[in-house]
């Protein structure tokens, strides 16, 4: 990893890719649910940041692979980790849904 990457945020292109490829997980969009109906990405469910204690309604089991995003990736590493303590362990936050390039559903 060079120097500059270092600064980059997670991708959500390929994390959206990962998750496509992960049988049995999880895309969790951790946006308010304004922001959720005007457009998110195919398959993502909604759990807002400040709602993440339901996640057991939602993520099967604590080893489900879980695909966190938001608008710009703040609150989607916030979720990761606050998952993460919670005991989820196949948690990754790959970013925010202002960088992406496919369509969105409505």
């Amino acid at each position: 990893m060079g120097f500059l990457e270092f600064f980059r945020g997670p991708d959500i292109n390929q994390g959206a890719a990962e998750f496509a490829a992960a049988p049995g997980a999880v895309l969790l969009d951790v946006r308010t649910p304004d922001e959720y109906r005007q457009g998110r990405l195919p398959g993502g469910r909604n759990l807002p940041l400040d709602a993440l204690n339901r996640a057991p309604e939602v993520i099967e089991s604590k080893d489900t692979p879980v695909f966190v995003y938001c608008y710009s990736g703040s609150r989607s590493r916030q979720a990761a980790g606050i998952l993460a303590g919670m005991g989820y362990t196949n948690v990754k936050n790959i970013g925010g849904i202002a960088a992406w390039r496919g369509e969105v559903e409505t």
